[in-house]
């Protein structure tokens, strides 16, 4: 059985342009995406900026409100939960935040911003056993329990991602979003914390939807990888395989943006036309065609490809993708 199985899912934003006026026009930032997560697996996701990555980690824990589609989580569907049955069941999934200053209350201890789920939820017996637990996880994630009735100010930027990632342990979750959470840290500190995480998931069993922009990170920590554009999932497969044979031109272009340390296997730069457009008015067809190298008229700007197989456990939304012999 799958944990995490999302069908469909669909987030729009409405446009108002005015006060009083009716939405006409609608952001597609999430548009009719589906794919599953195994127990203790980690799916990496990836895509340029407001591809809608972000959108759709939140809208699967439900800090953003799925516009339709389905999010079943142990065979319940989120997405159709009210607010109240959705925090009833929250202590199963989490969500570790981009920046670790602006996502840490500045006016708490560390001993009450871990331990405020352990009171919403019921899980320290006593005022020594919270104290107790909150030390226990400081400790797990490579910190000072002695730290706890300090404030976020007073640590360093890899240091309060270690906070929230306690935060998202405490209340023992089965499922973690990692919202692109060594983004804004330093190189030797990112691994420190890719470290952690998969530490961590090795002990505890967690689950991971890992959302970044480097690949190479994500192929390091993923077993699978979806790649996102303009609100679509437009290739899916094996962390290895993805980055040894992409399928799709979107796909292929990202991975030839990656650094290379070894000069003689440098790969040849793929660089795109053009801006990534509207998400208000995606275009007709493949949404990747107007900046596609290889798109073919009047096909890719009319039919939207299907999702299909091109090797074994790798599928690719593409006209022109080839298949694996």
């Amino acid at each position: 059985m799958n944990l995490l199985e999302v069908q469909n899912l669909k987030v729009h934003f409405p446009v108002k342009h005015g006060v009083l006026s009716r939405a006409r026009e609608f952001v597609k930032a999430v548009d009719d995406v589906s794919f599953r997560i195994a127990p203790g697996e980690t799916l990496g996701l990836v895509g340029e900026s407001g591809c809608g990555k972000t959108t759709l980690g939140r809208a699967i824990v439900r800090l953003v409100e799925p516009t339709a589609g389905r999010v079943l989580f142990e065979g319940e569907d989120i997405a159709a939960m009210s607010a109240g049955e959705c925090r009833m069941r929250r202590r199963r999934f989490q969500m570790i935040f981009q920046d670790p200053y602006s996502s840490l209350n500045p006016r708490m201890t560390l001993e009450d911003i871990i331990g405020e789920a352990l009171d919403i939820h019921g899980l320290a017996e006593s005022k020594s056993a919270r104290a107790k637990r909150v030390a226990e996880l400081l400790e797990a994630v490579g910190l000072d329990a002695a730290y706890a009735q300090r404030y976020p100010h007073e640590f360093s930027g890899g240091q309060r991602q270690r906070i929230g990632i306690a935060r998202a342990l405490a209340v023992e979750p089965k499922l973690i979003v990692c919202d692109e959470p060594v983004s804004a840290l330093d190189v030797s500190v990112q691994a420190q914390i890719i470290n952690l995480l998969q530490d961590l998931q090795q002990q505890h069993g967690i689950a991971y939807l890992f959302i970044a922009h480097d690949l190479a990170v994500v192929e390091h920590i993923s077993r699978r990888v979806m790649v996102m554009y303009l609100g679509r999932i437009v290739e899916l497969a094996e962390a290895k395989a993805l980055i040894r044979s992409p399928k799709h031109p979107y796909t292929q272009a990202l991975i030839s943006a990656v650094p290379e340390v070894d000069a003689e296997t440098k790969r040849q730069r793929i660089v795109l036309p053009g801006d990534v457009p509207s998400p208000i008015h995606p275009p007709p067809g493949c949404r990747f065609h107007p900046r596609c190298p290889i798109a073919q008229q009047p096909l890719c700007a009319t039919a939207s490809p299907e999702w299909r197989e091109t090797g074994k456990n790798h599928w690719a939304a593409c006209h022109l993708a080839k298949s694996d012999a």
